[in-house]
């Protein structure tokens, strides 16, 4: 199987993208990287401090589920804040979830599962500061390191913040085979 990673052009979480893409590419699953234009992905780092760039595989309007096992959300506010309003973000995410397919999320990118009314009935877990959205969204949230949730039909896997990418990564690798 493989992943599908979706992201904006600026904005992610540096750690939230890399160490899920690192893990999967290691663990020999093939990751499609999947952002809003064909131009680097400016990563930052605490979400001000410049990061690394990363080349995106394709475009998010052009991205398809696939044969994808898993779609992979990660935060950075910026990004997370992006991506709820893109269109074809919303669409994936509901995709991935109607068809009984895992979404990783960490961070703020569960942000994108309130938008596209995925997080009803689910329990997880993300940065403290959109618990109150995700609540309003229908989930139960909880402050843990990582939250596994199978109800409704589809599975979704969730962290609070970069401190959690040791267990997040090998979790999202799981998945993906």
């Amino acid at each position: 199987m493989s992943a599908l990673i979706i992201t904006t052009n600026y904005g992610v979480e540096q750690d939230e993208l890399k160490k899920p893409l690192e893990a999967l590419r290691e663990a020999g699953v093939p990751v499609t990287l999947a952002a809003s234009e064909y131009s680097p992905v400016q990563s930052l780092v605490g979400d001000k401090d410049l990061g690394e760039t990363f080349e995106p595989d394709t475009l998010l309007a052009d991205a398809q589920m696939g044969d994808h096992a898993v779609l992979v959300v990660p935060g950075g506010t910026i990004n997370a804040d992006n991506l709820r309003t893109d269109d074809a973000a919303v669409a994936l995410v509901r995709a991935f979830a109607a068809d009984g397919r895992t979404v990783a999320s960490i961070c703020h990118g569960p942000w994108l599962l309130a938008e596209a009314d995925v997080a009803r009935g689910k329990s997880l877990t993300s940065y403290p500061s959109i618990a109150t959205d995700l609540r309003n969204a229908g989930a139960t949230w909880e402050d843990v390191e990582l939250r596994r949730c199978e109800a409704e039909g589809w599975t979704l896997l969730t962290s609070r913040n970069p401190g959690d990418l040791d267990a997040f990564a090998p979790a999202v690798v799981a998945a993906a085979h």
